[in-house]
């Protein structure tokens, strides 16, 4: 009954105008990284008011169902959900809510639906479990694997840890994706705010082959002089890669 209550009110919240514009934004075209996926017009504040109203009310089982049936909007509930979830949930829940993750990743198909929910789930449980798994996530052929992995790091950001963050930037220096070039580069920013030597140190000796758009978004934040400098490539480096 809770998932039917829920796809009630998210259908009275459609509209067919914001859902082709969306189709538009994350580029659901033949070819482009989001083809085939499917929006209904709900608004992100929308979604979020639907979390609040059902997170409790849902199991891990129907979360899973959203997330696999759902067109793109539902299953953005299913992972906000999961991630109200996590927050409140208790060792054995964490688990429970982490392998159904990474089971259904393929469903976390979009860069919104990536960052809305791998930084709180796979990052924050990966932090108190260590594994390999995000450089394992790294080298996957799924772009939304790749992009997991770099932001899941956050988690260890947000706990003044950088080490996983400039770890798994380096495993996807050469990756081919615009969406993992921003990720990369905004994750190692992240790491310039803790500890700017380190941030500066990593980005010195790789910064003349990293993608152009991957350093824009590393130094972004950098005072105009220095942040031209190294567009230019006049930061000066003897650090080896």
């Amino acid at each position: 009954m809770s998932i039917e209550s829920f796809k009630t009110a998210i259908a009275r919240l459609a509209n067919p105008a914001s859902a082709e514009a969306k189709s538009r934004y994350f580029r659901t075209g033949a070819g482009e990284y989001g083809e085939g996926d499917r929006f209904i017009g709900v608004t992100v504040p929308q979604v979020r008011v639907l979390v609040k109203q059902f997170w409790h009310k849902l199991t891990v089982a129907e979360c899973e169902l959203i997330l696999c049936t759902g067109c793109h909007e539902e299953r953005l509930f299913a992972l906000l959900v999961m991630v109200k979830q996590f927050e409140k949930g208790t060792a054995e829940k964490l688990a429970e809510l982490f392998t159904s993750y990474l089971k259904h990743r393929r469903y976390v198909n979009n860069w919104d639906l990536v960052d809305s929910s791998a930084f709180q789930i796979v990052g924050a449980y990966l932090r108190d479990h260590p594994s390999d798994l995000l450089d394992q996530l790294a080298q996957s052929q799924s772009l939304w694997d790749r992009r997991i992995s770099i932001i899941a790091t956050f988690a260890y950001i947000k706990k003044g840890e950088t080490e996983p963050s400039l770890r798994i930037a380096a495993l996807l220096l050469n990756d081919k994706e615009d969406l993992i070039h921003k990720a990369v580069g905004w994750l190692i920013r992240e790491v310039e705010l803790i500890d700017s030597v380190e941030a500066r140190t990593f980005l010195k000796s790789r910064y003349t082959t990293m993608p152009r758009t991957m350093l824009r978004y590393a130094i972004e934040k950098f005072p105009e002089a220095e942040r031209l400098a190294w567009l230019k490539g006049t930061i000066g480096s003897t650090e080896k890669s």
